[in-house]
């Protein structure tokens, strides 16, 4: 039984998520968070903006994990770039028996935990495995959001479109653990559904956005110009068939086709993607999780990416760049 849920990284996804569940009768909601997000939600809880309903959600908040005490559930909503600091801070807030849904882009440190294909590791997003010590994939719940939200202001989230949660054991297989929660976030009024494999849900995701995210970031361009340039939209279907080829050696095939799924973003319109948002942000940008595990996948498979090599390179020039300008 769920009692007390904390959410770690208030930002876009996990502010949306705090909000709902502040709504379950009964559930104890608190937050990690830091700096002005900490003082607004202090001083007058968390808002969400969703569609013409508007409401703030009461959270009780600390930046000391200790504070907030063991809970029940921790959802780990945090950029892929924070998660070897933030990872000490879940251990205060973790109970023998406490479970870890990590809402996060890209291919996550315990992706490969449930994969028919032994051997296979992800040094790129986990170098030391700092964080699988911290927080080993039998403790973790994966999730997979498709659902667009921003941060509006400190402690003011707004909900664009979708509702859709993925859950699934990082490890694989059916529990009753996943199917409890997956109730929960349903009564929240999120739309979860437990699936017998998360990892296919992730690779689903990844492939779909590690083109457009740092296209965009490279360009600056929204993704319909990115979709409307012919070039580099075969430089993109260039990729995600490197990618599916890739997916489908990891027990995790893609049954679209590339056209299918820019039909799908050409839907949303001028829509930013979340790397283009963190660099307008000045914020630290997801390379290591949308670009280098996929490719560290690949090279342990033995599958060429020359596209995707290409784009990699380039972003992380790119970023480069940007730090040093900044610095």
């Amino acid at each position: 039984m769920i009692k007390g849920v904390c959410i770690v990284g208030l930002g876009a996804i996990g502010g949306w998520m705090a909000a709902h569940l502040s709504r379950v009768e009964g559930l104890r909601v608190s937050a990690l968070a830091r700096g002005d997000t900490l003082a607004a939600v202090r001083d007058r809880g968390l808002r969400l903006d969703s569609g013409k309903d508007s409401w703030q959600a009461p959270l009780r908040v600390s930046s000391n994990p200790v504070e907030l005490g063991p809970q029940d559930l921790v959802i780990l909503a945090v950029k892929g770039p924070a998660l070897v600091d933030v990872a000490g801070q879940v251990a205060p807030l973790c109970g023998p028996r406490t479970r870890v849904l990590t809402a996060l882009n890209g291919l996550p440190w315990w992706f490969t935990a449930g994969l028919p294909v032994p051997g296979l590791a992800l040094k790129s997003v986990d170098p030391d495995g700092h964080i699988a010590r911290m927080l080993p994939p039998e403790r973790i719940i994966g999730c997979v959001v498709h659902a667009s939200c921003f941060v509006q202001a400190p402690g003011h989230v707004r909900h664009v479109q979708g509702n859709g949660l993925l859950i699934g054991e990082a490890a694989g297989g059916a529990s009753e653990s996943v199917a409890g929660l997956a109730a929960l976030l349903v009564r929240a009024g999120l739309g979860a559904r437990a699936v017998e494999s998360i990892q296919r849900e992730v690779f689903y995701k990844l492939w779909g956005n590690m083109t457009t995210n740092p296209v965009s970031a490279l360009t600056r361009a929204t993704t319909d110009r990115i979709l409307a340039d012919e070039l580099v939209r075969r430089f993109t279907t260039d990729i995600m068939r490197e990618a599916a080829l890739i997916g489908e050696r990891v027990g995790c095939p893609i049954a679209q086709s590339p056209e299918d799924r820019h039909a799908i973003t050409r839907s949303l319109g001028a829509f930013k993607t979340s790397m283009l948002q963190d660099i307008e942000a000045g914020r630290a940008i997801e390379t290591a999780a949308l670009l280098e595990a996929p490719r560290e996948l690949a090279q342990q498979l033995g599958v060429a990416t020359p596209m995707l090599d290409a784009l990699l390179g380039l972003t992380r020039l790119m970023d480069g760049c940007r730090a040093l300008r900044s610095g």
